[in-house]
């Protein structure tokens, strides 16, 4: 067996009248994050890690932002995707772990709907993802409220 793991980072900076979206839940928020797509960051790590674990290149080769078919994309439609090509080309996803880096609005009343959110899309049970958020304690553009950031580390055996 051969064990492969990749790590995912995304940015985006807040804008006005979208929605904010993390592993597919929407969360109230006054402002969501400007993007492309529908900019949901948490989704968009998760994607860059598996397709790192697999070698298989980043988000912005499959799903450039130059293409207006995903203009407003469904991140979660993306990750459906890119967990279909993962296992077109011989993986399977064991874990995934996650951070959003956010000051507000918090996570914590929405971790569990993320994680069953992702792990649906992901084809595992909830232990299978970890969903966890930290903030920025008032430094860098998280910690002034500008954007968001987060991280993943995708599992994946063959």
């Amino acid at each position: 067996m051969t064990v492969r793991t990749g790590i995912g980072v995304d940015t985006h900076a807040f804008a006005p009248g979208r929605r904010l979206i993390r592993g597919g839940v929407d969360i109230p928020s006054a402002s969501g994050l400007a993007g492309h797509s529908d900019a949901d960051v948490l989704t968009h790590a998760i994607i860059d890690a598996l397709l790192g674990a697999a070698a298989l290149g980043d988000i912005g080769q499959h799903f450039p932002d130059t293409d207006p078919r995903y203009a407003g994309a469904d991140s979660m439609a993306l990750l459906r995707a890119v967990v279909a090509t993962v296992a077109e080309h011989g993986f399977t996803i064991e874990h995934v772990d996650s951070t959003v880096v956010m000051e507000r609005p918090k996570l914590a009343p929405y971790r569990d709907a993320v994680r069953e959110s992702l792990a649906r899309a992901l084809g595992l049970s909830t232990s299978g993802v970890s969903v966890k958020a930290t903030t920025g304690e008032g430094m860098g553009f998280v910690g002034r409220r500008e954007g968001v950031a987060a991280m993943a580390v995708a599992t994946l055996t063959a």
